[in-house]
């Protein structure tokens, strides 16, 4: 089974050579002295992301960096990532009108006396696609989950095209592949297989293929991590199908199972709906599906990705229009509703006439499919 999941998912992908450009901090000049802003530590492991001085969450909280030394400026100046649970955000700026006798400090710390060169864009790091193929099973407790609610079709159908992975321990990966068909990296996460719910070890819920190849000395230290959307490598594949985008890749995975003729995505986390990591959606129709809380950022982010990618990106207001005063406390997802909806066993509707008969056919042979039709606002496009 492990190698039909690999070769299926290796001929679906495609090979292409590209390059990156690399962010460095913005610059900026003032009393013609050249300053280097602060900015926000990049993710290079568990070592760069601390503990959050607000919620106490684990490894959830990110430094903002001095942009000339790259060493942080105080211990509670960061963001956390919790941004719905918590939103903790002490920026640099309001850490020096609270400290005002520290301002010299930090205009030395960021004088720049002489421009640095500007170095060439170092290339993506990308991994080799064998460790997919060897990666390859249904052995993980999060496809024991997903076969508690799915059919034996449904799930080889995702599998195949999300490359499922799995590791000794049972946890899953989920593979990072982008519209090239290159690899950028592996998110390992544990799942408990009757909940569904992410299980947290002694350093997070979340470990990374990158890291632990880093560890064994088959990347390079300097490996240039770049992350894409998880399913980028389906753009490719289904270039006319419309393109739905959520939060998490559970989320993608099971709203694919429901609804297989629109390509899901996942952008990874909240944050994750970047303008740069939006490129590949160029001249396509997006329907995004933000969890409860990330509403506005997500709708604000949609205008911004319209005007500068040339595509039409639509809101979804399902989970804001359902979602009950406990749904809210707890940050419902996509995933959450239509796993509810399936375990209510809600009666369905006759078939209405006006769908055309090849969707009447998959209704039929679905009949879930009619429930998910409605509460996913879905239209079909003739």
């Amino acid at each position: 089974m492990r190698s039909n999941i690999a070769i299926t998912a290796y001929s679906k992908l495609f090979q292409a050579f590209y390059t990156a450009t690399n962010q460095f901090p913005k610059k900026i000049l003032k009393n013609n002295i050249m300053y280097s802003q602060p900015y926000l530590q990049p993710y290079k492991g568990k070592d760069t992301r601390h503990d959050c001085p607000s919620c106490k969450a684990k490894l959830s909280f990110t430094l903002y960096l001095d942009g000339n030394t790259h060493k942080p400026i105080h211990d509670n100046v960061g963001k956390c990532n919790r941004e719905s649970k918590c939103g903790y955000h002490y920026t640099p700026k309001q850490y020096f009108i609270d400290n005002p006798t520290n301002d010299y400090r930090r205009d030395e710390a960021c004088l720049v006396s002489k421009p640095k060169p500007i170095e060439p864009p170092r290339p993506i790091g990308t991994i080799r696609f064998r460790f997919v193929e060897n990666s390859a099973s249904y052995k993980s407790n999060f496809v024991r989950f997903l076969f508690d609610h799915f059919s034996d079709e449904q799930i080889p159908n995702v599998a195949e095209n999300y490359a499922f992975g799995a590791t000794k321990n049972k946890e899953v990966i989920f593979w990072q592949i982008d519209i090239h068909g290159k690899v950028r990296t592996g998110k390992i996460m544990q799942y408990n297989p009757v909940t569904g719910r992410r299980i947290k070890h002694e350093s997070g819920a979340i470990d990374w293929v990158h890291n632990k190849l880093k560890q064994k000395k088959q990347l390079p230290e300097d490996f240039n991590l770049q992350q894409c959307f998880f399913g980028e490598h389906l753009l490719k594949i289904y270039p006319n199908k419309c393109v739905a985008i959520v939060e998490s890749e559970k989320s993608a995975i099971i709203a694919s199972c429901i609804v297989p003729d629109m390509i899901w995505l996942a952008a990874g986390n909240l944050n994750g709906l970047s303008i740069e990591k939006c490129h590949v959606l160029k001249g396509r129709n997006v329907m995004l599906y933000p969890d409860l809380g990330a509403f506005e950022k997500w709708s604000i982010k949609a205008l911004e990705i319209q005007e500068k990618h040339n595509c039409k990106v639509t809101v979804s207001t399902l989970l804001e229009d359902e979602a009950t005063d406990s749904d809210r406390t707890n940050g419902l997802d996509i995933a959450d509703y239509i796993i509810t909806e399936l375990k209510s066993k809600k009666a369905i509707p006759e078939i209405q006439s006006f769908f055309s008969p090849t969707l009447q056919s998959m209704i039929e042979k679905n009949k879930t499919l009619l429930v998910l039709i409605n509460v996913l606002q879905l239209e079909e496009v003739f």
